[in-house]
């Protein structure tokens, strides 16, 4: 007989987030997020445009619904690049934390806005090199990692 039990690693639950760089090469600028004073996690830092699967949903598509929900941006998810992978173990409720799929877009229809005033403070494009140093840990990791061809893949927490 055999045993169908999975391995606890596999048991457990991991929280599944897209974000995504839209990067304009052209203009040498990404798009950011600043989150708003009443977020529950990092108020008033940066961060990338950032949010968590649906049951059953496709990462990229994922990454490209957040991106519109947030920033009015329309990106289609077959073109969207991975550009990194967070694995973190904080400031989540699931057992195993959370997995973090990083996608640059570098092709958009739409200006950006902030579609959500009442999440975040605004929306707004920073140079490459002028990313603000009050932004969420781990994705200003893998933006700087992605803009200076470091390592696709971190761990934080473990």
């Amino acid at each position: 007989m055999t045993d169908t039990a999975l391995p606890p690693a596999l048991d457990s639950h991991t929280l599944l987030v897209a974000a995504v760089i839209v990067h304009d090469t052209a203009a040498g600028r990404v798009l950011l997020i600043q989150r708003g004073p009443d977020a529950k996690f990092a108020a008033g830092h940066w961060d990338l445009p950032v949010g968590k699967a649906d049951k059953g949903e496709i990462i990229t598509t994922t990454a490209a619904r957040e991106l519109k929900e947030e920033t009015g941006l329309v990106v289609e998810p077959a073109e969207l690049k991975v550009a990194g992978i967070i694995h973190g173990a904080w400031g989540v409720e699931a057992p195993n934390g959370f997995l973090t799929v990083v996608f640059v877009a570098n092709t958009w229809t739409g200006e950006p806005v902030n579609a959500e005033p009442h999440k975040h403070s605004q929306v707004t494009w920073f140079p490459v090199e002028q990313v603000p140093s009050q932004f969420v840990r781990t994705t200003r990791e893998a933006l700087m990692n992605y803009l200076h061809g470091g390592p696709m893949v971190s761990t934080d927490g473990f």
